[in-house]
């Protein structure tokens, strides 16, 4: 189904190095809000910044790709040391083609890691990646998203690992 996550996390930390190679995983995309910030801040969470040392440690190329403009966008990534394709047109897959030719990967060696369903797990399925969704680390409170969010929820996973 268009909406199945290949796996679903309650938070990006619990994300490991071993989940990756046991998914076949050389190269992750990173979503941003909700992800790895709260959303539009321009700090990531708490424990990233080891998440991604970890990461890296474990030969493990990773890229952003945010349907921000570059003013969110490309302080984060410099922040978090790495590359980034801003208005990534999620579920689309300019964004994820894009960051694959970067990375200097192949699909079937990357995945998506996000907080939303029609967008970085869609966008995921249309582009043939595997996908990780993690739960939304705040629920936003714009109208937008509070309709998205109430669209989303008859199809995501009964439980979060």
């Amino acid at each position: 189904m268009l909406f199945d996550p290949t796996r679903a996390y309650k938070t990006i930390l619990s994300v490991t190095p071993d989940v990756l190679r046991e998914m076949g995983v050389r190269a992750i995309i990173l979503d941003i809000d909700n992800t790895c910030a709260y959303h539009d801040d321009p700090v990531p969470i708490d424990g990233l910044m080891d998440w991604l040392d970890d990461m890296r440690s474990a030969g493990i190329k990773m890229m952003i790709v945010s349907n921000n403009h570059p003013p969110r966008v490309e302080p984060f990534a410099k922040l978090l040391g790495m590359g980034y394709v801003s208005d990534g047109a999620k579920p689309l897959t300019k964004g994820y083609k894009e960051a694959v030719k970067k990375m200097g990967v192949d699909r079937s060696e990357t995945v998506t890691i996000g907080d939303q369903l029609f967008t970085d797990i869609l966008g995921a399925k249309l582009f043939g990646i595997k996908s990780i969704l993690v739960a939304p680390i705040q629920h936003e409170k714009t109208i937008f998203f509070k309709i998205k969010r109430a669209l989303e929820k008859p199809f995501l996973p009964k439980a979060y690992l």
